[in-house]
């Protein structure tokens, strides 16, 4: 772990994090929380985001898997049953959004359940890395084009555990 660099750090993540809360508390304010956590990445992400919100929270989760096919991705669900959404107002929990496929794979299919609205909330955004269009709702951080890991995210499996978020200098 001698060359990971931290990019932001545990303090940072949670002062952020509980704004965040606060924002969908307020948005939210008639409405019953349902947050869908997309897993494995968003998994330390919406449980904080989960006890910083002053209301009742349900959670429900989902796995999606991309798999590099020559060069285009195709985006899967791996395992579970998609929640019952209809009528439901959801948000998704993402850990980051950088090529904006997976959002563009999942939000039009839940859309489809017939839920009453559908945001999405992620921890990270990599604008640079886009190859389609997708804006989150709610976004923790803007970050450069950097492999980042930990607060969930892995590298080979790695480091999720890790209570910031950081990068491997090359």
């Amino acid at each position: 772990m001698d060359n990971i660099k931290v990019l932001i750090s545990e303090e940072k993540l949670q002062k952020r994090i509980k704004k965040l809360a606060k924002e969908i508390e307020k948005d939210y304010k008639d409405k019953e929380i349902n947050l869908i956590c997309i897993l494995k990445g968003s998994i330390m992400f919406t449980c904080d985001l989960a006890r910083n919100i002053n209301k009742n929270v349900m959670i429900d989760f989902l796995r999606v898997s991309s798999y590099e096919n020559n060069k285009s991705k195709t985006i899967s669900f791996v395992k579970g049953l998609l929640p019952d959404i209809k009528g439901k107002d959801i948000i998704l929990i993402e850990d980051i959004i950088d090529s904006g496929k997976t959002m563009n794979f999942l939000v039009p299919l839940l859309s489809k359940m017939k839920p009453n609205s559908i945001k999405v909330c992620t921890l990270l955004d990599k604008p640079s890395r886009r190859t389609m269009s997708f804006k989150a709702d709610y976004v923790g951080f803007t970050i450069e084009d950097k492999f980042v890991l930990g607060y969930g995210m892995d590298y080979d499996q790695k480091y999720r555990n890790l209570k910031f978020i950081g990068y491997i200098e090359k």
